[in-house]
């Protein structure tokens, strides 16, 4: 049975807008909203660490190179291989720079807590979804709900903002969420809308719910579709935001949960072990100038309105066009207009998932990649901070960084090629001295172990500030457990990471080729890997590996050996790929107690209640299988709500095939399953969003559940 009067009843407040500019790429930045304290003084203390740190690594790394390569002269390519290892080297140093300062601030007594103060009015949280599994998102939203009606009832509300474009999905997102939603302010309403047009993917979507109803809200919490966080993270999150007026964004540090795959459990673990030490040494030093990683933050609503109106890039895709990564980017808009981004890496019960496994990641890498490199139009761009233009330089670098490396590899055996083969030019200058090609290996093994050094500290950082503190160290299994998984962690990391880069550098050329990655939901699944899936995903990359050291050996045996940690990993990547998805591959690990999170051993109130209510939906209340229109068309109370969302029809039809197609196939069928034969993906969704289409489909309701037009005109109205 359903009611008419609650089944036509809308599923979002009242429209309250706000204006949302949209700004351009140059324009003149604004003065800083908050005044000189005590932390600007830590935070260019912080800067200078890094700086020093960075610069000095560095220039010692590139006279040690150059001592290595010739101890008279340097000639041919390398000179080439010097410019690639300084760009390389001096990556890890800024990486090691800021674990280090990461480490200091975790090993520091005295860092005291962020002010706090009470808030009036209510947050929103905004959880934008796309294409995702609904009863994962109910779960979440259940959790954090029933959360928040115990500790601060009537201060928030919920948006699931969907941008979802599949009829499947669409109908299962509702059938998830209709009997969860409500309008109870007293306590935590629950809204929901669908995007028609999802222009600008997860941007857009951000911007159209601003526009439509921001002007009710002090301040939003943006979150992903695997995003879960605790009522007291929450209001944390509020508290400090209204006790610093000149603050427009504060992000937290997301822990990653619910890992059950290998690769995903390796991420995992990086991410509590040592992830806290870099999110440190970041937060050191961005200051009042920080980042936004899209997800598990709160911004001031009329500051994201009048600053964050991203422009739109000259050209076509992937350069082109809307921006992609549209989170540092509305960081950098934000701080340009004078508003302080801060990192609050003290929060916990933030929480997210992590990829499943290795493919995945590199799907996930593509659009990223896209998003990253597109941000090139804004480092030298007027108006932006210098802390703003080192986070767009990272992100670019964190994908350029695997070309450079790649090239670094290739230079250096094109240089061990040429020793083989090609003659030395002595006298290539007119000089009565001649021109050695010496190399210095015992420089060279040191600079290696140095530049290893570099790279592993973080991990002994971790390993550090975890033994220092017992409880900690317990809460990874102890002392042996601990360090055993690092090792293991160390261990697989450096088997995939010449996959990655590899993988990598393909998706930088793609992009530079003009290649668009296209919008693609996130894998949030077991994460399976087929082994045909790995062997298409990874062949060119067995083969380069085997190539590489098939190359090695016949030139040296020595460069065999030195070449082994990146050819063994790519050699391998077929069977390394396909181990690291699959929940059943990644219980073994967890059946030894390796990659253990503490999460895992004591989980926080808010995951027990994520856990029981996914645990609750495990068995789905309605059959997948069938099509969108049929489970549509089997629940009346469903079929009524849905109607009851629709906008009026805008009078474009001539212009919509799959409008005129679909109402020709409505017309001329006789039952549901009639009408399914002929309906393309593309009708299927313009019966669902043209409120003219779903009027005609009630023919297809049960006799008693059909509601007449002129009896029922609220619904329709």
């Amino acid at each position: 049975m359903f009611n008419k009067e609650v089944d036509a009843k809308r599923a979002l407040p009242t429209i309250s807008p706000l204006d949302m500019p949209r700004h351009a790429v140059n324009e003149a930045s604004h003065a800083r909203k908050a005044k000189f304290s005590s932390h600007d003084i830590v935070t260019f203390l912080a800067r200078l660490f890094v700086l020093i740190c960075t610069i000095g690594l560095s220039w010692y790394g590139a006279t040690e190179m150059y001592s290595v390569l010739s101890t008279n002269a340097i000639a041919g390519l390398q000179w080439l291989f010097l410019v690639l290892f300084c760009i390389n080297f001096t990556w890890i140093s800024f990486a090691f720079s800021q674990a280090t300062l990461g480490l200091l601030y975790q090993l520091w007594p005295f860092s005291g807590r962020r002010k706090e103060r009470d808030v009036d009015g209510v947050t929103a949280i905004l959880l934008p979804v796309y294409n995702e599994d609904p009863s994962r998102i109910r779960a979440n939203i259940q959790a954090m709900h029933e959360d928040i009606v115990k500790q601060a009832s009537g201060k928030f509300a919920f948006f699931i903002l969907s941008d979802t474009n599949k009829a499947d999905t669409w109908v299962a997102e509702e059938q998830a969420f209709h009997s969860l939603l409500n309008d109870d302010s007293a306590a935590c309403p629950i809204f929901y809308r669908r995007r028609y047009d999802n222009a600008e993917r997860k941007a857009g979507n951000i911007a159209e719910w601003v526009t439509n109803f921001g002007n009710d809200y002090e301040c939003m919490i943006v979150l992903d579709a695997d995003s879960l966080m605790g009522a007291e993270c929450l209001i944390s999150l509020t508290r400090r935001m209204s006790a610093d007026s000149s603050l427009g964004l504060i992000q937290t540090l997301p822990t990653i949960i619910r890992a059950d795959t290998l690769y995903s459990r390796i991420q995992q673990f990086a991410n509590h072990c040592f992830g806290p030490i870099y999110a440190s040494g970041l937060a050191a030093w961005h200051g009042g100038s920080s980042n936004f990683w899209g997800h598990n933050a709160i911004i001031r609503t009329k500051a994201f309105a009048d600053a964050c109106g991203l422009p739109v890039l000259a050209g076509k895709a992937p350069f082109g066009g809307h921006v992609m990564s549209h989170d540092f980017m509305e960081a950098a808009l934000l701080r340009r207009a004078g508003w302080g981004v801060r990192f609050d890496t003290d929060l916990t019960a933030s929480y997210e998932e992590a990829p499943p496994s290795l493919v995945d990641v590199i799907v996930r890498d593509r659009r990223w990649c896209q998003g990253n490199l597109q941000h090139k139009a804004f480092v030298f761009a007027k108006g932006f901070h210098f802390a703003t233009r080192l986070h767009l330089l990272s992100g670019i670098m964190s994908y350029l960084s695997a070309v450079f490396w790649l090239l670094l590899i290739v230079v250096g055996f094109a240089l061990a090629i040429q020793a083989y083969f090609v003659r030395p030019e002595y006298f290539a200058n007119p000089s009565l001295f001649p021109t050695w090609p010496v190399f210095d290996f015992e420089k060279a093994r040191s600079l290696f172990i140095l530049s290893m050094g570099l790279v592993l500290a973080p991990k002994v950082y971790g390993w550090l500030a975890a033994m220092l503190n017992i409880r900690r160290c317990l809460q990874f299994g102890g002392p042996i457990l601990l360090t055993l998984s690092i090792l293991v962690e160390t261990l697989l990391s450096a088997l995939y990471a010449p996959i990655l880069m590899l993988a990598q550098f393909q998706v930088v050329y793609g992009v530079f080729k003009g290649k668009d990655s296209g919008w693609k939901p996130q894998s949030r699944e077991d994460g399976a890997t087929p082994w045909k899936v790995a062997a298409r995903a990874h062949f060119g990359h067995t083969v380069f590996g085997v190539v590489l050291a098939g190359g090695a050996l016949f030139l040296s045996p020595e460069l065999f050996y030195w070449s082994l940690p990146i050819s063994f990993g790519l050699i391998l990547s077929i069977p390394l790929s396909w181990l690291s998805g699959g929940r059943k591959r990644g219980n073994v690990i967890r059946y030894f107690g390796l990659l253990r999170a503490p999460e895992e051993k004591r989980p926080h109130p808010i995951v027990v209640l994520q856990h029981r209510y996914s645990t609750d939906l495990a068995q789905p209340r309605f059959d997948a299988a069938l099509p969108s229109l049929t489970r549509l068309m089997s629940d009346a109370s469903l079929f009524y709500w849905h109607l009851a969302q629709m906008p009026a029809d805008e009078s474009n039809k001539a212009f919509c095939r799959a409008w005129i197609c679909a109402e020709w196939q409505i017309m001329n069928s006789e039952n549901i399953n009639s009408l399914l034969d002929h309906l393309s993906e593309k009708e299927c969704i313009a019966i669902l969003q043209h409120r003219t289409l779903m009027r005609a489909m009630r023919k297809y309701l049960p006799d008693n559940k059909q509601v007449m037009e002129n009896s029922n005109k609220e619904v329709f109205a």
